[in-house]
C-alpha cells in the first residue's frame, strides 16, 4: 500500500493540486509550485542532461505554465503532472540531441545511456548497473522514477502514461530480475543509482 509521508512534496497535507488547478484563472497560485518542486524537476534533468539542467528546468515551467488549464486532477496529482511535461522536455532535447530518430515519441526516449555514464560507481556496484541497463527501457525508467524521483508507483504510471496496477506490475517484473540476477548485493535493489535513503512513500 502506497503511504504519504507528509514532510516530503506530495505528502497528504500538500496543496499542489488545489494550486495547480486555481491556476488555471488565477497564475499567481502558479508561484509556489514553481518555489516547491523547482528542486525536484532539476533533480530530474540533471541526472539525465547535467550539462542543460538549468535550461530544461526553465522550459518545463514555461510549458507546465503554458498548458495549466489542461491539468485535471481526477487523472491523477499535480506531482506526476510535472514530471510527465519535465519527461516531454527531455525527449525533446534528446532528440535535438540526436539520440533518437526525429519520428520518435517521448514513450521512446530512453535516457538510460546519459543516466549510466553519470552514475557514481561508488554508489552503484557494476553487477547492479549492468542489471539496470538490460531492463526493458519502460521498467528501468519506472523502478529509477520511484527510487531516484522519490515517485509513487502511481505517479510513475502518469508520467509514464500506463495504468497505475500496469505500473505496479511491471515495478514488480523488474525488482524480480533485479534480484534473481544479483542475489548478492539485493540489498542495493530499492535504491539502484544513489545511496539507500528512505523513500517518501512505500511502492505498493
Amino acid at each position: 500500500m502506497e503511504r504519504d509521508h507528509p514532510h516530503h512534496p506530495g505528502g497528504a497535507d500538500d496543496d499542489s493540486d488545489d494550486l495547480l488547478s486555481r491556476a488555471a484563472a488565477d497564475p499567481a497560485a502558479f508561484t509556489p509550485l514553481v518555489e516547491r518542486l523547482s528542486p525536484a524537476l532539476h533533480a530530474y534533468f540533471a541526472r539525465r542532461a547535467p550539462g542543460a539542467a538549468d535550461d530544461l528546468l526553465a522550459e518545463a515551467w514555461l510549458q507546465a505554465f503554458t498548458a495549466r488549464r489542461t491539468f485535471d486532477a481526477a487523472r491523477g496529482p499535480a506531482r506526476a503532472w510535472l514530471f510527465g511535461v519535465a519527461r516531454n522536455v527531455l525527449a525533446g532535447h534528446l532528440r535535438r540531441a540526436g539520440r533518437t530518430t526525429p519520428a520518435a515519441r517521448p514513450a521512446e526516449v530512453d535516457p538510460w545511456q546519459a543516466v549510466d555514464q553519470r552514475l557514481d560507481a561508488a554508489a552503484l556496484a557494476p553487477e547492479l548497473r549492468r542489471a539496470l541497463a538490460v531492463l526493458p527501457a519502460e521498467e528501468r525508467e519506472l523502478l529509477l522514477l520511484v527510487s531516484w524521483e522519490e515517485l509513487t508507483p502511481t505517479e510513475a504510471a502518469g508520467v509514464v502514461g500506463i495504468p497505475a496496477g500496469t505500473a505496479r506490475s511491471r515495478l514488480h517484473r523488474a525488482r524480480s530480475r533485479l534480484r534473481a540476477r544479483l542475489t548478492p548485493i539485493s540489498h542495493l535493489i530499492t535504491a539502484p543509482a544513489i545511496p539507500a535513503q528512505p523513500n517518501r512513500r512505500e511502492p505498493a
